[in-house]
């Protein structure tokens, strides 16, 4: 239906939100905020925590906002989220928060509140057992693991999302409602190299990987799919068009130009990337955002190569907990894991992590001379030289 001028009024740039009538778009975020956080905006002067799990922020006003996070889940059934609603309204007048990691934050105005929505909290399980809603999350612990889609909704995994995290979260539960390390220790999950996860600057981080290049299924890739946008699909130039013996067009592929990445199956479902022996799962360490101690640093190779042992990832699981145990022994109260790592030596930090060191973790690509150790003070150790020569990588 038409609008008349009248009705339309006059746009107002200095208040481009003033009459707003369409609903494309988000709602505006001030709508979202819970009446304290409104009268509150711009004053807020520190904030504490109190214990694993709840926060305190002060305005300079005087008004306090109790936070209680919970962890989360990547992927949500309408009744996890009607659930949560339920409980926002109970507590919280309607408002809850999703965190950047998949946790939830419930926020209310008085500590006498908090006493009763966590107890509200950890009374709901699941037919298990198992908490719907844990506390924690805070300060100087584990945070949730903030992850890709894996196999339930991505076409390019190399390994699984939603059971990997589970196997990790169920070990270091306790870390999650505890905070016994030195810092806020991050962990991240993608499920393949295209890195939908924040795998680059976490402490510790798992990246599955593909191994081998793209089974050409040459009998229906005409058929099937648009060749010339598979060929241009490839950021490495590694696919060429071909034809088949009896004459039918097909691509091939240059093996040692491909770098795995499935953007061809993204555009071809002719050309399968996934193998059960050839994908695996690659651990890094020593990532952060935070410029505390030190600048921003990237994720470094620290295993390069786990098979995928479903469900439980036990060699991912026993590798992470060497790297919390030795980071929680040995490192200096605030230091990130990459911090620590830096100070001690990261040939100390392989040995009291009991990780080996092989070739495989040597930057050897042709851009990353500035990240050499280009000194003579870099140890290979016998173990890890053994360790390489029975893997073939050492002659």
């Amino acid at each position: 239906m038409a609008l008349s001028k009248e009705k339309l009024g006059t746009f107002n740039p200095e208040k481009p939100m003033e009459g707003r009538i369409t609903d494309i778009g988000p709602r505006h975020f001030w709508e979202m905020f819970p009446p304290i956080i409104q009268k509150n905006y711009g004053k807020w002067d520190y904030h504490e925590i109190l214990e694993p799990g709840v926060l305190v922020h002060v305005s300079e006003t005087g008004d306090k906002v109790f936070t209680v996070r919970v962890g989360g889940v990547r992927f949500m059934s309408v009744e996890h989220v009607r659930e949560m609603c339920d409980i926002a309204d109970k507590h919280c007048g309607g408002y809850l928060r999703f965190t950047t990691r998949n946790n939830i934050e419930f926020m209310v105005d008085s500590l006498d509140k908090v006493e009763a929505l966590k107890k509200d909290l950890e009374s709901r399980k699941h037919v298990t057992g198992s908490y719907k809603f844990p506390v924690g999350g805070t300060g100087a612990g584990i945070t949730n693991i903030v992850h890709t889609q894996g196999y339930l909704h991505c076409h390019t995994p190399a390994t699984d999302a939603s059971s990997m995290v589970k196997a990790v979260m169920d070990e270091v539960f306790a870390d999650f409602k505890d905070m016994r390390f030195p810092a806020q220790v991050r962990i991240s999950m993608a499920c393949c190299l295209n890195m939908c996860g924040a795998v680059h600057c976490s402490d510790i981080a798992y990246v599955g990987y593909h191994r081998k290049p793209p089974v050409i299924d040459h009998e229906v890739i005409d058929g099937l799919c648009e060749i010339p946008l598979v060929i241009a699909a490839c950021p490495t130039a590694a696919i060429s068009p071909s034809k088949t013996e009896s004459g039918k067009k097909t691509v091939k592929i240059k093996n040692e130009r491909c770098m795995f990445c499935g953007n061809c199956y993204t555009m071809c479902l002719a050309v399968p990337l996934s193998d059960k022996e050839g994908d695996g799962v690659c651990i890094l360490a020593g990532g952060k955002v935070s410029n505390r101690i030190s600048p921003p640093k990237f994720s470094k190779v620290v295993v390069a190569c786990v098979p995928n042992t479903f469900p439980r990832f036990p060699e991912v699981v026993d590798a992470t907990m060497k790297i919390l145990n030795a980071y929680s022994n040995g490192a200096n109260k605030y230091e990130r894991v990459g911090d620590w790592a830096e100070r001690i030596g990261w040939e100390r930090f392989f040995e009291v992590c009991d990780i080996p060191f092989t070739e495989h973790l040597i930057d050897d690509y042709r851009l990353a001379y500035d990240t050499y150790r280009t000194s003579t003070q870099f140890k290979f150790t016998e173990a890890a030289w053994e360790v390489s020569k029975a893997a073939g990588g050492i002659d």
